[in-house]
């Protein structure tokens, strides 16, 4: 999952620098001297930091993990409720328990239909996680677009990259505007899974 999140963060690799002017953000970036990068404006995002504190990831991982739990339980007990079944079919045809072998044949057809519906469930439940995590990546990838765009009129980078594990070697501090761009994204960022569960709280 994680992984996944990691992918709309990369694609805000580079941002071109605008004319218009903007209110300053509350927090300083770093000192980005372009003299340093051969006339280029350059900063970067921590990712990692970015999906620690980012107020937005957080709440999604917490509703992402509660679905995954109430999905891995449903599964779990269907499962269980397979394998009990198939081992009564079992017990039952060991000691000659069915009338008829058409009788036999009836309940292991059951046992069949009940297995593809599992398999079924699961396949429907893994597409839902699917479709909720891309539309967070989605969601994630516009929110930090609109942010960068309206930050970078003031602070006119020519470019912002994220840096993630080892896809940047090395990075001077300097150029970290990580604290910056996470203050910024919780400013403008309203959490309606918790305005959600309020509601909720109050039914």
């Amino acid at each position: 999952m994680k992984k996944n999140l990691f992918l709309a963060v990369a694609a805000v690799v580079a941002l071109a620098s605008c004319n218009n002017a903007s209110p300053k953000m509350d927090e300083q970036p770093a000192n980005t001297d372009s003299t340093a990068t051969g006339g280029l404006k350059i900063a970067y995002v921590e990712v990692d930091s970015l999906m620690t504190q980012y107020e937005f990831c957080k709440d999604f991982t917490m509703v992402i993990q509660k679905k995954s739990n109430n999905a891995r339980n449903t599964l779990n007990q269907k499962g269980q409720q397979l394998q009990s079944a198939a081992a009564n079919f079992q017990q039952k045809l060991n000691n000659n328990g069915f009338t008829s072998r058409e009788q036999a044949e009836s309940q292991q057809a059951a046992i069949q239909r009940q297995q593809q519906s599992l398999q079924e469930l699961q396949a429907r439940l893994e597409n839902e996680l699917a479709n909720e995590t891309q539309k967070y990546n989605d969601a994630l990838r516009d929110s930090l677009m609109h942010f960068l765009s309206a930050y970078n009129k003031d602070k006119k980078y020519d470019f912002i990259l994220t840096k993630q594990g080892d896809n940047i070697l090395y990075a001077h501090p300097r150029f970290d505007i990580t604290k910056d761009v996470i203050n910024g994204l919780n400013k403008r960022y309203k959490p309606a899974v918790k305005k959600e569960e309020k509601k909720e709280e109050k039914k």
